[in-house]
């Protein structure tokens, strides 16, 4: 549970996860004052035990401009939509 600092490509061997989560996000501020977003995931909804944070990151301005570009990049050409948020 850290903050993101860059995005780095990766070459691990990796596949599709078998299960699907929700992410929670908030906008919160550090000791500075400076906005960060905050994302937490929870488990899958087959998980045992009750819901706990499993993994949390927190990107600042610019690490959060660094991850739209990895998304274009990945995703060409897609438009943002979908989320319902007043904040």
């Amino acid at each position: 549970m850290a903050r993101v600092v860059r995005f780095i490509p990766g070459e691990q061997a990796v596949r599709a996860h078998p299960t699907q989560l929700d992410c929670f996000f908030q906008v919160i501020e550090d000791d500075t004052g400076s906005r960060l977003l905050h994302l937490s995931t929870f488990g899958s909804a087959d998980r045992e035990s009750k819901p706990k944070s499993s993994q949390s990151i927190q990107l600042d301005r610019g690490s959060a401009r660094e991850l739209i570009g990895v998304i274009e990049k990945a995703f060409p050409g897609l438009v943002a939509s979908g989320v319902t948020w007043s904040g």
